[in-house]
């Protein structure tokens, strides 16, 4: 099984440690956002075959990654950076930082170990069209040879983020909007076309209907990908999480509305003040990341 950590959540940049003591454990305890009974996910050698790491700021993770590399515990960092202003991405680490960070994980363990993700696209009065291609060819130019792969999408507006959209339109003027499907491609083709101009292979996270020649389907989840990084066969069939996803199958072991970094188009978070607030309620050393609402203990049922 191939375990994902975490696309509910960024467990690198804030839940580091437990994810380290988990490990040692051998099995992480996840609660069911759906309502249903937790289960437990499985982190032994025996029993997962890989891991891939979404994360926005890998620095406190290095060690971890150190750690499981001479352990040959295989893996790939889904690493994204954009460099939206502020306004849009409260607080994400500056792109200079993120930068050298993706540099530093090419260098540790191999180009194909890292994915770098230019995601989600959001059109608003601080991002136009412009600015993202402007932003893109400076990305690229300074990843150039670190990465092969940068992953696109453009932005979902799921009620949520239309919400803290609409929040900071009020609050602060800055306007935004959902372009149509012909202005999605004709940007997408923009973007994918610089950054192949620099050796970097474009493709597209689950919006098949955007696909326009020079941009593949991403499988973010790449098993061909963890198989050349492991250095043998990664098994998983083919089970995306909503349609048009081509990633393998996989167990994740994250929780909603847990990261603080504050991006304002996040279809993971509701509002970034509940994310900070629950963020401090963490116990590093319990088996669930977030144990299910009412539990008393979530150290109670190891399997």
């Amino acid at each position: 099984m191939i375990v994902s950590a975490s696309y509910k959540t960024d467990i690198p940049a804030f839940y580091g440690t437990w994810f380290r003591n988990r490990l040692a454990a051998g099995h992480a305890r996840v609660a069911n956002p759906y309502g249903g009974l937790p289960f437990t996910v499985y982190l032994d050698a025996e029993r997962a075959d890989a891991f891939v790491f979404w994360t926005r700021n890998a620095g406190p993770f290095l060690e971890t990654l150190d750690l499981m590399a001479a352990q040959g515990r295989p893996f790939i960092v889904q690493m994204t950076v954009t460099g939206y202003p502020g306004a849009l991405e409260r607080s994400v680490i500056d792109t200079g930082r993120a930068v050298a960070q993706i540099r530093e994980l090419a260098r540790r363990f191999g180009r194909r170990a890292v994915v770098w993700r230019y995601d989600p696209v959001l059109i608003t009065a601080l991002t136009p069209a412009e600015t993202h291609a402007g932003t893109m060819a400076a990305l690229a130019a300074a990843l150039a040879g670190s990465v092969d792969e940068v992953t696109l999408s453009v932005a979902t507006i799921y009620r949520k983020t239309a919400a803290n959209l609409r929040r900071l339109e009020r609050e602060s003027g800055i306007a935004w909007r959902d372009p149509e499907a012909a202005e999605k491609r004709e940007l997408l083709a923009r973007l994918a076309g610089v950054a192949a101009d620099h050796g970097i292979r474009p493709t597209l996270c689950a919006h098949p209907e955007l696909l326009v020649p020079g941009i593949d389907p991403a499988a973010c989840i790449d098993v061909q990908r963890l198989s050349e990084v492991a250095g043998r066969a990664i098994g998983g069939r083919e089970k995306g999480n909503r349609p048009g996803c081509l990633c393998a199958e996989s167990r994740d072991i994250g929780a909603y509305d847990s990261c603080p970094h504050g991006c304002l188009y996040c279809y993971a978070v509701g509002r970034p003040e509940t994310a900070k607030r629950k963020m401090r309620t963490h116990d590093p050393d319990g088996e669930f990341l977030f144990p299910p609402t009412g539990a008393s203990s979530d150290r109670a049922g190891t399997p």
